[in-house]
C-alpha cells in the first residue's frame, strides 16, 4: 500500500512541476471566446421558411411532432401554434387566428452578440444553432430573442431552440414540422436554389408576405403569407376564455380579441 501511495505522489508531483512550466503569458492570451472557427453548414445555400397561415388549421402537429423528435422537456417547446380570438370590426363576427411561431433564424442575430461563451452561432447556411457543451445557461441570448423563441432546458441546462431541425436536413430529410403539417402550411428551402418551392413562392407573393417585428431589424428568415397585418407586433389585447400555461407558469399561447 505504502508503495502505491509513493507512486500516485510521484506522479502528482511531477504532473504539479509540468503545469509550473506553462508560461502565464500563453494563460493569458488564450481568452474564454478562442475557439476554432466553425464551418457547419454548406455555404452554398440559405435556409428559410414560408408559413402559409391561409393552411394552418392549428392541430399543434408540426408542436408535437418537434417534441418528439426533438426530445423537448415537458412544458418546453421549440414550436407551436398561438391561437388568437379575432373580431371583425364592422360584422362582430369571430374567427380564430393561428400563428404559428419558432426560431426566425433571423440574418442579424440579436442572441448571438449578448452569449459570452459564444456558444449560439450561425452556421454558414444561416441556421442559427447553440453549441450545448459550451452554452452555460445563463440565459442572455433568451432574454436577447424578441420572439420569445428560446428557453432553458431543464434537463441540460443550457439553451433550447429551433434548428430548422438541420439534423434532419444533413440526411435529405424535411424538418418534423414541416413533414407533419397536414395542411402543407410549413414550406423549408434554399432560397438561393431559384428552382426551390420556397424561392418561387417568395417571388410570387412577395408584396404580400411579413414577418414578425421587422422593426427590430433582425431581418427574419421566417416568412408569413396570408397574415393580418396587426399581428405583426404582439396584439395588444386581453386575454379572453383560454390562458394556455405550461407546467412553470409561462405563457404558451393566448386567445385574444382584438
Amino acid at each position: 500500500m505504502d508503495s502505491i501511495r509513493r507512486s500516485l505522489l510521484g506522479q502528482l508531483a511531477r504532473l504539479s512541476a509540468g503545469a509550473a512550466l506553462v508560461p502565464i503569458a500563453s494563460l493569458a492570451s488564450a481568452g474564454i471566446n478562442d475557439q476554432p472557427p466553425r464551418r457547419e453548414g454548406d455555404s452554398s445555400k440559405r435556409y428559410g421558411m414560408l408559413i402559409d397561415l391561409r393552411q394552418c388549421i392549428g392541430c399543434q402537429a408540426c408542436t408535437v411532432a418537434c417534441h418528439i423528435e426533438n426530445a423537448a422537456p415537458l412544458g418546453s417547446f421549440r414550436t407551436t401554434v398561438s391561437q388568437y380570438e379575432v373580431q371583425h370590426q364592422e360584422s362582430g363576427e369571430v374567427a380564430t387566428f393561428m400563428l404559428p411561431r419558432l426560431c426566425n433564424h433571423c440574418e442579424n442575430p440579436p442572441c448571438i452578440p449578448v452569449c459570452p461563451v459564444e456558444a449560439t452561432f450561425q452556421r454558414q447556411d444561416g441556421i442559427v444553432v447553440v453549441d450545448s457543451d459550451r452554452c452555460v445557461g445563463c440565459a442572455y441570448c433568451v432574454n436577447a430573442c424578441p420572439y420569445d423563441a428560446r428557453f432553458i432546458n431543464e434537463r441540460t441546462q443550457t439553451a433550447d431552440k429551433c434548428t430548422f431541425c438541420a439534423h434532419r436536413l444533413e440526411a435529405g430529410l424535411l424538418p418534423a414540422c414541416v413533414e407533419s403539417c397536414v395542411g402543407g402550411a410549413r414550406i423549408i428551402g434554399d432560397m438561393r436554389d431559384p428552382e426551390s418551392q420556397i424561392s418561387r413562392m417568395l417571388d410570387e407573393y412577395r408584396d404580400e408576405l411579413m414577418v414578425l417585428q421587422p422593426e427590430k431589424n433582425t431581418l427574419p428568415q421566417v416568412f408569413y403569407l396570408g397574415m393580418d397585418e396587426r399581428f405583426v407586433t404582439r396584439p395588444d389585447a386581453e386575454p379572453v376564455a383560454l390562458e394556455v400555461l405550461d407546467p412553470h407558469g409561462k405563457e404558451m399561447g393566448y386567445e385574444f380579441r382584438h
